[in-house]
């Protein structure tokens, strides 16, 4: 405290009692010593009022003197000296601060306000001319003056005073305060006259409304047109006049819509916006909309909000001429206008008009060519292409102008670094519906010539087989396969068509080639459908076995080993041969049945592959699927022996490289592998798990862990491995082995 620190806090407890902010400022308050106040004198008599003016009158006049530039100073002695009656003084002391400053506003209006405190209207009065004479274009002493003489009910004046205020050509409001005198004294003539004035000095479109409102209130409606009238003519018809000029025009089509003429306001809206481009009339055109919503016709109503439509289209474009998704919006709606026009019966030249207007905007549309070379800027111009030419050929019926739209705009598409098929197969599909076979067929050996493209051998294939040109589609095919080999649905799609032709020899043949392709997109489809051929179309289980063959030793993948073990169990239609052979074709079709134990060994066959292989999750896999098999077609010896093959989870340790600790995964473990890996231990645990078994049959339970078989001397292995096995996995943790316990402990 000493050096002038603050104190530090120690303790930052809360206090034991808690006050209120309210308690602190009332203790403030109660604690505030008393201000000193000077003490009153009283005057006993005319020698203390003289002796006591004349100190303050001494006090004054030095005051004054040492700041003799300080307005307040001269007024508080004048206003001092009428306090005390002496008005002859405080006229003297407010000439001399004139004489100071004589353009102080505020000495003015405090000389005045003392003699109309004072009574002295006459002097006010005087003061006031002075003050106006000296300082015109102050309008605070002008709107006192004129105050002073209405409060006379000196109207004329007032009147008067006006007068010569207005020779100086005020602000508005001065006018504005003028009409509303003669307003009060129900003189509409003469503010009609001070509008006429007005509007001479100040002609502002704002002021030519205020006139004719003022006519109109007063019941002068053709005096009110006369003004509306003369003010369209002072504008005149330019462009910049009558965009300055909107305000009357839209006045004075309200003035004609509150009189119910509604032809005439109609007329004054048609005659301003005809005069003015869109872009600077929204106000206004808002403004006719709504007029034409409460009081036209259903088709003026649709024209209007057509227009307004436009306007903010127009001016969304002409900021963004590359913007497609206005110029659709823009499309479609002069498609519904003129849509509408043929519904409601329109005239030849009004239908000529609107397609004329959607042409327009098309050809305008499509101007902005979107920039550079990547296709990602070309998609959405294209449609604008596209609905041009529908637009030709469906609405107008002009043929040849679709035709010609098309050619464009394939001339127009850069082939040679990217194409569109869409574009393509639309105009060949355009010529067929002319009935130009030749030209459709012509432009689409073009597009695959030019640019060979998927999406374009596809529709040209389903063109041709609309038309049932079966010859031209197997060569459209042949052309597909060399352009893209390794397209595995096209080779699909290929052989489908050979089998619904009924050629099941090309279409065998085709798979085949198919299938013998060094790299296919995605071979397993086309194995698939293959292998789907020979069971459904041929019925050769034989050639369905080889097949799968081939695919386990291209791929070994464990759905093709669980694909084959079903297909062996599974039952297949006949083969084609003898179903030809069956006349009665509504009987239910002969089937051929599968053997399990051809599918078992097929499950054999890829459990030891992949075991072989390491793949512990796909054996897992194989090995649900084996059961579900067993489940549904074998004994419960079959079902057991899949059992005692599944895996359990147990738990490794290993070191981690990167950090050097231990880590520990969770892992499958299968109980052959086990028995290769540890034939002891193994053999130990199997006469651990037998005499556990024993006890367990004693107390009436079963204590053994699945894939793993008790060894007895009475039974043999493969007989335990049948029979015994472990289902309550939570007396798992009596085992002391890592590998017998689910937990891994």
């Amino acid at each position: 405290m000493q050096d002038g620190r603050a104190p530090r806090i120690r303790n930052r407890a809360p206090a034991a009692i808690q006050i209120t902010a309210e308690q602190l400022l009332r203790e403030a308050q109660e604690r505030q010593e008393s201000t000193f106040r000077a003490p009153k004198q009283r005057v006993e008599d005319f020698e203390e009022l003289h002796e006591y003016r004349g100190r303050k009158r001494k006090e004054f006049e030095e005051r004054v003197r040492r700041t003799r530039g300080s307005i307040k100073e001269w007024t508080q002695y004048a206003n001092w000296e009428a306090s005390q009656n002496e008005f002859d003084r405080s006229r003297s002391i407010f000439e001399r601060a004139l004489d100071v400053d004589p353009r102080s506003v505020q000495l003015w209006l405090s000389y005045t306000e003392m003699e109309l405190k004072s009574r002295n209207v006459q002097h006010a009065r005087n003061l006031f001319d002075r003050a106006v004479t000296l300082l015109p274009r102050v309008d605070q002493l002008w709107y006192k003056y004129v105050y002073l003489e209405e409060l006379l009910q000196n109207v004329p004046g007032a009147r008067q005073v006006f007068e010569r205020w207005m020779q100086w050509e005020p602000d508005d409001k001065a006018w504005q305060a003028y009409i509303k005198m003669e307003e009060r004294y129900d003189e509409s003539d003469r503010a009609s006259v001070i509008y006429e004035r007005w509007i001479a000095v100040r002609p502002d479109p704002r002021v030519w409304v205020k006139w004719a409102k003022f006519e109109e209130e007063r019941g002068k409606l053709d005096k009110a047109r006369e003004v509306f009238q003369t003010a369209l003519q002072f504008f005149g018809d330019e462009e910049e006049q009558v965009e300055k000029a909107q305000a009357v025009f839209n006045a004075f089509a309200k003035m004609e819509t509150r009189l119910k003429e509604y032809e005439r306001a109609r007329v004054i809206y048609k005659f301003a916006l005809s005069r003015l481009p869109r872009s600077k009339s929204a106000n206004l055109y808002a403004a006719y909309t709504k007029f034409e919503k409460q009081h036209g016709t259903r088709s003026i109503v649709e024209s209007t909000v057509l227009g307004k439509r436009r306007i903010q289209y127009e001016d969304e474009v002409s900021q963004d001429g590359r913007n497609y998704d206005v110029w659709f919006d823009y499309v479609r709606l002069e498609e519904g206008a003129l849509r509408t026009l043929r519904e409601e019966g329109g005239t030849k030249e009004e239908e000529d008009a609107a397609m004329e207007r959607v042409r327009d905007v098309y050809e305008r549309a499509v101007a902005h060519v979107p920039p550079g070379q990547e296709k990602r800027h070309w998609r959405r111009y294209i449609f604008l292409w596209l609905e041009y030419a529908l637009f030709e050929e469906i609405e107008t019926k002009d043929y040849d102008r679709a035709r010609q739209v098309y050619r464009t705009v394939l001339n127009l598409v850069p082939h040679k670094q990217f194409t569109f098929a869409k574009l393509w197969i639309m105009a060949a599909r355009f010529e067929i519906r002319q009935l130009d076979l030749m030209a459709a067929r012509k432009m689409l050996g073009t597009a695959i010539g030019m640019c060979p493209k998927e999406s374009l051998f596809k529709g040209y294939i389903q063109l041709e087989m609309d038309l049932r040109e079966f010859d031209r589609v197997r060569t459209l095919y042949e052309k597909y396969l060399e352009y893209d080999p390794t397209n595995s649905a096209a080779w699909i799609k290929y052989a489908e068509l050979e089998t619904a032709l009924e050629d099941f020899t090309r279409a065998e043949a085709i798979f085949e080639l198919g299938v013998s392709q060094a790299s296919l997109s995605m071979p397993e489809i086309l194995w698939k459908a293959y292998i789907d051929f020979e069971v459904d179309e041929q019925g050769d289980r034989e050639k369905t076995r080889s097949l799968y063959e081939r695919l386990v030793v291209l791929s070994g993948h464990h759905k093709v080993w669980i694909s084959y073990a079903e297909f062996e169990g599974s039952s297949i239609p006949l083969p084609r041969a003898m179903r030809e052979e069956e006349e009665d074709e509504d009987a239910e079709p002969r089937v051929v049945a599968g053997d399990p134990e051809l599918a078992r060994q097929v499950f054999e066959r890829g459990y030891k592959d992949l075991k072989v292989k390491g793949l512990k999750a796909e054996r897992a896999a194989l090995l649900e699927s084996w059961k579900a098999f067993e489940q549904e077609r074998g004994s419960e010896s079959d079902v057991a022996k899949v059992e005692g093959m599944m895996p359990i989870i147990g738990r490794k340790q290993h070191v981690d490289k990167e950090t050097g600790q231990v880590v520990e995964d969770w892992e499958l473990v299968f109980a052959d592998d086990e028995r290769e890996a540890n034939p002891r231990s193994f053999k130990f645990l199997q006469m651990a798990h037998a005499w556990k078994h024993s006890q367990a049959k004693k107390s009436g339970g079963t204590g053994f862990l699945s894939g793993f078989t008790p060894a007895t001397a009475s039974v043999p292995e493969s007989t335990q491995n049948d029979d015994v096995r472990m289902e309550d996995r939570r007396e798992q943790d009596d085992s002391h082995s890592d590998v017998a316990s689910s937990d891994g402990e």
